[in-house]
């Protein structure tokens, strides 16, 4: 990790820079892929399975007798940990229920909202290097809550043609509707298309890599909602003299090993601190099964010492991180200036694992700087507000005079006849 000291402010904006690709082949390559899905179907998502996925599939629908068997064979332990970690998820997400109320903004004129659950939702779950079991039950699990009526999860197969079995058993525990062996951008053209066997959903969400992301952002711009623009995992830990750092150190890894193109910086106003936790990072690296990974990504990463507190909350939120850990004794304090992020785990105890597996929040999160702009998937990612208002007689003699009057203003002369021939009668 690359040691920065007390940088200037006008170096800030090259220290939250995220580590950037050439994308504009990858771009081109997503799009033909794209265009083959929405032509050919299942035939080209077989296709795509068998070249990027390097295996040979007859059906795309994962069977219930194959969910049944990952569900008997998983291990015992295994499954009692998704179980907890979907009682804790559910328990967070159901809080977050909308309760509208009919508002009269004027003598008969009444206005009011109403929670609608989208339909159809798709859901990505990457296989790859690391099956992420634990994303079924973050996007599952408040789809059902939320009632959407079709849950359909897309994950790829190993080379046998078998899904994970912990993916199987946590879809079957948060309540997915149909489960298709498909990954990758096949995966994703495939929800936004439709397929003969893959139904079209409505919203995608989930992570995935490059080209995933890339794909999603490809079909969200005519044919279907996602959850978010996002990229790469990253964390911003924030440390001072009293932060134990063989904690921020296994907190900065545990970020690290997610891949190459992850990013993880820390912010401390002690340079002992900075010092302790750099030896310390070297130390568990050493011990690491992806000890390779994750040192191609501290490449990317910075330890900046700054001033004070008020330095640190600055830059952090200036950098908008995905996860931010506050492991200060102060973490109150701080957690008050936070404005940008998209998960925050305060305490020295509170690791950003928690919230990645059981603590109830939600893990699919704004990364790459979005945490400026957008918030992570909960409750309100599945649903929809629709409004409703009723205006009575005299609701007409209330606001109908101003509705002509800007209407006319506009010159939008049917809007205001509209108004005038019920004012009229």
């Amino acid at each position: 990790m690359k040691t920065i000291e007390y940088p200037k402010r006008e170096e800030w904006k090259d220290i939250v820079e995220r580590p950037h690709l050439d994308v504009s082949q990858l771009n081109y390559t997503v799009s033909q892929v794209l265009s083959d899905i929405r032509q050919n179907g299942d035939k080209a998502v077989m296709e795509y399975e068998r070249k990027f996925d390097h295996v040979e599939l007859e059906s795309l629908a994962v069977t219930e007798a194959e969910i049944d068997e990952a569900f008997n064979n998983i291990d015992s332990d295994l499954l009692e940990a998704i179980r907890l970690a979907h009682s804790n998820i559910s328990k967070f997400h159901e809080s977050q229920r909308f309760e509208g109320s009919k508002i009269e903004t004027c003598p008969g004129v009444t206005c009011w909202q109403k929670s609608v659950a989208i339909e159809k939702v798709g859901l990505y779950i990457p296989g790859g290097t690391a099956p992420l079991f634990s994303t079924v039950l973050m996007l599952a699990t408040p789809a059902k809550i939320a009632g959407c009526e079709e849950i359909v999860l897309c994950t790829p197969p190993n080379r046998e043609g078998k899904v994970n079995a912990a993916i199987l058993a946590a879809a079957r525990v948060a309540g997915v509707s149909k489960i298709f062996k498909a990954g990758g951008v096949q995966a994703i053209g495939a929800m936004a298309y439709g397929t003969e066997s893959i139904p079209k959903v409505y919203k995608i969400f989930g992570p995935g890599n490059q080209y995933v992301m890339a794909a999603k952002q490809q079909v969200s711009l005519h044919d279907v909602a996602i959850d978010m623009p996002a990229g790469p995992s990253e964390i911003c830990v924030i440390a001072d003299e009293t932060s134990n750092p063989t904690f921020v150190a296994a907190d900065l890894l545990s970020q690290a090993e997610h891949g190459t193109d992850s990013q993880v910086i820390m912010i401390t106003t002690s340079k002992e601190m900075a010092r302790l936790v750099e030896k310390e990072v070297d130390a568990q690296l050493q011990t690491l099964p992806r000890k390779e990974l994750a040192m191609k990504t501290l490449e990317n990463s910075k330890i900046v010492v700054v001033k004070d507190k008020d330095e640190a909350m600055a830059l952090s939120n200036a950098y908008a991180p995905e996860h931010l850990v506050i492991g200060t004794d102060d973490y109150e304090v701080l957690a008050g200036k936070v404005i940008n992020a998209g998960s925050v785990f305060l305490g020295k105890y509170a690791c950003e694992s928690a919230g990645d597996y059981a603590s109830g929040t939600n893990h699919t999160l704004p990364t790459h700087g979005y945490a400026l702009a957008y918030n992570g998937v909960n409750l309100d990612s599945y649903n929809r507000k629709i409004t409703f208002q009723h205006l009575t007689k005299e609701g007409i003699e209330s606001i109908g005079h101003a509705v002509e009057l800007m209407a006319e203003a506009e010159q939008l002369d049917a809007h205001k006849r509209a108004m005038s021939f019920r004012i009229n009668s």
